[in-house]
Formats: structure tokens, C-alpha cells, sequence
């Protein structure tokens, strides 16, 4: 599927969109429980394309005749599968799986007729804060980006905002950080996401002048996969480093806060194997005693229920777009996540969704 995005499109400092995709999978067991699992995307079909392929080709086979229960083997079993493996341990092949895995946990759920989030033990808060990212996007307006991020939290009663940073020009950047920090005042929650686009000269440059401004976490601001250049960072500022949307493995995971590069640590289950993978990297990042605070990137459909379940995390992103297209949406009243009440993981489409949104 694809559906339209806030506007008529959003823009960050490295992507330019007008549609979110969401490519995945559904499986059917023979008792009857259909499980669905999907991945989010830019919307972009030939690569849309090659993920929904790479499911049914590829990983598909592998699956038929298993037994649907045994979601954590089945899981091990595509993810070290040889042939694959020799082809792809990140982006399509690990984007496939993560839809996989997130459909056989969505049939697990439903078998025994529970919300992902008490399946796995239980909630371990009963409040989940949100934060507001869709108010953030580079493409905004100086003046719409203040008035926005104010209506947020004065009459939406969100606790906190990130906004996009990464201009060409980060003069710019800190003119729209000081416009924000000024409508919305001294205590709400302000964090800042560069997408991965500056180098260390110019995060270290604007962070001295940023941190008059009480940031919360500055996000990729740097290439994704550069741990060293991190930790600098890290060492260098008092803004605290957030990351880990675009790392597909464990051990990466463990690179970064190894290096003490990190502080605010943010897995995705569509760049990890789904849920399986996702719950790993939660007990390396508790163990370690950093805080977990997913990412969103409209995947809130699954998110909230890990957010709810493990201890580590105190809050998730807000992003509303697809959320409609789901039996149950993500819901945030006055600022907070309510907790899902329907068996399942979240990702069962309305009919009227698939009917609307699928895209050849």
C-alpha cells in the first residue's frame, strides 16, 4: 500500500516524500488465524517490489508446512538461511524478514487471543508518553513550524516535539530551534533529527550553539554506520546522541554503545529481523542502562506494544500516517499512547485500506 503522508508531501534534511509504503506479508495457517507483518518504505514501487519478491520467492518456500507457533526458530531459520545469507544480511533481505517475523508473532498473538503487549509478560508502565515528530519536517515554514509545534503541546497536550535539522546553511537550523524553543517554552521535551547529514565539523560548530536551547537528544546527526565519528560527538557535547534506526543487526547495536557513541538508543523492527530481533537489542540496551525509545518512522502500529512491554523504554514517536488504514490505529489522548485492546500485533489492514491504498 501506499498512503499519502501529511500535506502534500514532507521533506527532512536526505528524504523527500509524498507517500509512506508499507510492503509485507500475509500468512495463513491451517486453523484459520491469518497473521500480516509489513515494513515501512518511501514508496518507491520497483523497490517496493523487490522486498514483496524477496517475501514470496524467497523466504516464502522456506516457511510452508512449518508450524506457525514456533516463530522464534522459523525466524533463525530464514534469517541464517545460506543461500540468502551470502546475499544479504541488511536493507531488502532484513526488511523481507522483519515482515515475516512481525506476521508469525501477529499469529501467535491472535492464537491466544491477546494484544502483542500482554503476550509478552504484561505492560511495565501504565502511561506512555508521546512525542510529536509530524510537526517537525524540514519542509514547514519558520512560521508554521512555531505555530504547529505550539499547538501540539498547548492544545494537543503533547509533552515533547522533535523537529528536522540538516540545512545546507545550520544557521538556518538554529533560527528554527530558537523559534520552536520559544513557542512551546522552557519545560516541554525539544529534540532535534539530523537524518544522518552533516559531518563532525558542523555537528560540533552547531551543537555549541544549540545547547542554549535545552535539547532533548540529537538524532543521526552524522553517516549512519560511523561509530567513531559518534563517539566524538558524544565526547564533545552535552546534547545527548540518539540513533539506531538505520542499524540492522545486533552487533551494530553493541558497536555504538560500546564506543559509548550513543545515549538515547532507537531499534526499528523493520531494520531488525521484526520482533524477535527487536526484543534482543531491548535487554542489550537494559542491560547496559541506556534508555530505549523506538523508532517510529509511522511502524506505531507494533511499536506501542514494545514500548508498553519492555521496562526500558518511557516514550514513543508520534507520526499519524498510516494509522487509518489499520482495524486497530494507534491511538495518543492528550499527549499519550493508550494501550491496545485487540489480539494481534496491529497490523491487520481495514478492507477498505487494501481496497484503496495497494499499489501494483
Amino acid at each position: 500500500m501506499h498512503i499519502p503522508v501529511t500535506g502534500d508531501g514532507i521533506a527532512d534534511s536526505t528524504h523527500t516524500i509524498t507517500h509512506w509504503g508499507i510492503v509485507g506479508a500475509r500468512i495463513e495457517t491451517e486453523s484459520g488465524i491469518t497473521g500480516w507483518g509489513f515494513t515501512g518504505t518511501h514508496a518507491f514501487l520497483p523497490g517496493d517490489r523487490l522486498i514483496a519478491s524477496c517475501i514470496r520467492d524467497c523466504y516464502a518456500p522456506l516457511l510452508i508446512g512449518e508450524e506457525a507457533d514456533r516463530t522464534e526458530e522459523l525466524v533463525k531459520k530464514i534469517l541464517y538461511y545460506p543461500a540468502m545469507q551470502w546475499i544479504g544480511r541488511a536493507g531488502i533481505t532484513q526488511l523481507a524478514i522483519a515482515a515475516i517475523d512481525t506476521a508469525l508473532w501477529d499469529i501467535k498473538a491472535k492464537k491466544y487471543n491477546m494484544p502483542l503487549w500482554e503476550l509478552l509478560g504484561g505492560a511495565t508502565k501504565d502511561v506512555l508518553p508521546a512525542y510529536n515528530t509530524d510537526i517537525g519536517w524540514l519542509s514547514i515554514p519558520l512560521d508554521k513550524l512555531a505555530d504547529g509545534a505550539k499547538r501540539a503541546v498547548e492544545s494537543e497536550g503533547f509533552p515533547g516535539v522533535k523537529i528536522k535539522v540538516g540545512s545546507s546553511d545550520s544557521t538556518i537550523d538554529l533560527k528554527r530551534l530558537q523559534a520552536v524553543r520559544k513557542a512551546i517554552g522552557p519545560e516541554p521535551m525539544l529534540a532535534i533529527d539530523a537524518n544522518g547529514r552533516w559531518d563532525l565539523q558542523t555537528c560540533l560548530q552547531f551543537c555549541k550553539e544549540a545547547e542554549a536551547f535545552d535539547i532533548y537528544w540529537f538524532e543521526e546527526p552524522m553517516w549512519y554506520d560511523d561509530v567513531k565519528i559518534h563517539a566524538e560527538l558524544a565526547r564533545q557535547t552535552r546534547i545527548p546522541i540518539a540513533l539506531g534506526e538505520q542499524l540492522y543487526t545486533p552487533d551494530a547495536f553493541k558497536n555504538f554503545i560500546n564506543a559509548g557513541a550513543v545515549h538515547y538508543v532507537q531499534p526499528d523492527i523493520t531494520r531488525l529481523a521484526g520482533i524477535t530481533q527487536f526484543l534482543e537489542v531491548a535487554e542489550i540496551i537494559h542491560e547496559n542502562h541506556l534508555p530505549l525509545a523506538p523508532h517510529v518512522g509511522d511502524m506505531g502500529q507494533v511499536h506501542v506494544h514494545l514500548a508498553f512491554s519492555h521496562k526500558a523504554c518511557s516514550m514513543l514517536e508520534y507520526i499519524p500516517w498510516i494509522k487509518d488504514a489499520f482495524i486497530e490505529p494507534i491511538c495518543v489522548e492528550s499527549g499519550y499512547y493508550k494501550k491496545p485492546v485487540l489480539p494481534g500485533v496491529g497490523t491487520t489492514p481495514t478492507k477498505k485500506a487494501l481496497e484503496k491504498y495497494v499499489v501494483g
